[in-house]
């Protein structure tokens, strides 16, 4: 497993529908190493604070391996940080991937919290509102992390697993347990025995075992 790509970009003004748009999700590939905090990469922002970035969004990794069936869907190639992804990785698939489990790439380190939902700007991203209905029904979410370790990360680090969650919930698990209408508690109580699980899914799901 390996970093493609890391990508970075800063919020920006963008007529969308009409409307004048703050969004941080245009992402281009940087040259050299890059330092990673706990929120961001340096030169990295979200615009909106209430739905994007924090500490369980703090890093946005897209397989490479979904770039050439994206690229059937959508009828050009796709440069690294297409769909806005801080990772453009190799190896690292959202089927083996699970929820807290926690990688050391470059000198940093982060854990899995969970799958992204796109909201409207993915639609933006490729000028295209119906992309985000064909990205939900893809099953190739992504994967969000948080920073357990700052440090520096490059285009080319190995993603080295270095604690792998006993659980093994994966990240496609989890897709599909969000989209369940009435999911087993066994399967809920079993998620949220995740410590690393992100914070807002952690409540949607305590809710629902209290149904």
């Amino acid at each position: 497993m390996r970093v493609a790509s890391v990508n970075v970009g800063m919020p920006q003004e963008v007529t969308w529908q009409g409307e004048i748009v703050t969004t941080g999700i245009f992402k281009k590939p940087v040259a050299g190493r890059i330092a990673l905090r706990t929120l961001n990469f340096d030169g990295d922002r979200q615009a909106d604070l209430t739905v994007h970035g924090g500490p369980d969004k703090a890093v946005y990794a897209y397989p490479r391996e979904h770039y050439p069936d994206w690229e059937a869907v959508v009828g050009r190639s796709l440069l690294p940080g297409a769909f806005g992804e801080n990772l453009t990785t190799e190896g690292l698939l959202e089927d083996q991937v699970c929820i807290g489990d926690e990688y050391r790439i470059g000198t940093a380190r982060m854990v899995v919290t969970q799958p992204r939902l796109p909201c409207y700007k993915l639609g933006l991203l490729f000028g295209d509102p119906h992309i985000i209905k064909a990205f939900l029904e893809s099953r190739r979410p992504g994967i969000y992390f948080a920073v357990t370790e700052e440090g520096q990360v490059g285009s080319g680090d190995v993603i080295e697993l270095v604690h792998r969650d006993e659980r093994r919930v994966s990240v496609t698990d989890m897709l599909r347990l969000i989209f369940t209408k009435t999911p087993a508690a066994s399967d809920l109580r079993k998620i949220l025995g995740i410590p690393r699980l992100a914070a807002v899914w952690r409540t949607e799901f305590e809710s629902r075992l209290s149904e």
